[in-house]
């Protein structure tokens, strides 16, 4: 099989990645082999490919985000059959979706929304896990309605890809008030239209909330980096609030300015499930949920730009785009030609 490969390198180029002739994988025990029918591409693609998490010392196949058809079937599967349209994240730790065939858990798996074309579907796995493990395993939000009502909810960096399903989510599954960051434009628009109820200047978190009368909010979901934010976290959370942060920090903040409040800090990792074998059926689950949502109108794709073919040239501009940090929701590629 063809798979666009990398050896590595800081910043993206042509050159940093390749088409290479793979052996076709066949499933094992558990597993389903899927032919992949587009991709989309996250932080996480481009901090492996410069090496951040591990040296490169060989050629591998990124990609932690696709749908596509189980062409397939392993011993001990049960719930999929050949033909089956699904969508998944995945597993970091094993060779991701930048091919034509790929085995994958099926646990981690499930039905793509039926109502989404493959392409927005693709946009939807890794981010949704993240904001959905974010506000319900971590932050412990409660289901409904009527739940958290009067409280507030703040998506620090909204338009990227796990704000944007956050914004939704908790729109959709419970009652709290949802206020948003974006500096452009374009950014506040995104926002407002995934039903946020206030957009903010995080260049300016403090005063600007300060002047549509918020002083605190009871969760903070952190989708930037944690230190460019901490100062504000601390000073704008609520005694017994919660944070949820995504992304890792080389220095550590204080984390005693949040004793005073008795906050709670979490860390929210979506590949933790897949890597320590930690209950994996609950993505599977989760997904499935998520397709539901979907397929009722409550949440939509955060597909924003379709960008060609799964070739070298343009996954090297789309990692660009993600390492320039002004993404707005998803980037998507097709299958290989």
């Amino acid at each position: 099989m063809k798979a666009v490969t990398t050896t590595g390198s800081e910043r993206p180029t042509p050159d940093s990645f390749s088409i290479s002739e793979l052996e076709t994988p066949h499933p094992g025990p558990g597993e389903l082999q899927v032919r992949i029918e587009a991709v989309s591409v996250n932080p996480v693609d481009t901090k492996v490919r410069a090496g951040h998490l591990k040296p490169i010392d060989s050629p591998i196949t990124l990609g932690w985000d696709a749908c596509g058809q189980v062409s397939a079937v392993g011993p001990d599967v049960q719930g999929f059959k050949n033909g089956d349209r699904v969508y998944y994240a995945g597993d970091v730790t094993r060779p991701g979706c930048n091919s034509e065939y790929q085995c994958i858990d099926h646990r981690l798996v499930a039905g793509a929304p039926d109502s989404l074309e493959p392409e927005e579907a693709a946009a939807l796995p890794l981010t949704a896990l993240t904001a959905w493990e974010g506000l319900f395993d971590k932050l412990r939000l409660d289901e409904g309605s009527q739940a958290h009502q009067g409280e507030r909810l703040l998506i620090i960096n909204g338009a990227g890809g796990v704000g944007s399903i956050a914004i939704q989510l908790a729109r959709a599954l419970t009652g709290i008030e949802v206020i948003a960051t974006a500096s452009r434009d374009m950014s506040r628009q995104w926002c407002e239209s995934l039903g946020a109820h206030h957009v903010v200047n995080h260049h300016d978190l403090v005063n600007d909330l300060a002047s549509q009368g918020i002083d605190q909010v009871d969760y903070i979901f952190c989708c930037h980096d944690l230190n460019a934010h901490w100062n504000n976290m601390a000073h704008l959370i609520a005694p017994f609030g919660g944070i949820v942060a995504i992304v890792e920090t080389g220095d550590a903040p204080n984390i005693t300015d949040l004793q005073s409040k008795s906050v709670s800090l979490h860390w929210e990792f979506m590949f933790t499930r897949s890597m320590y074998a930690f209950r994996p059926e609950r993505q599977g689950q989760t997904l499935a949920r998520l397709a539901g949502l979907v397929d009722a109108g409550s949440v939509r794709t955060t597909l924003n730009e379709i960008m060609g073919p799964l070739t070298p040239d343009n996954l090297a501009q789309t990692h660009q785009r993600l390492d320039d940090g002004h993404a707005i929701g998803k980037l998507v590629l097709t299958a290989i030609p």
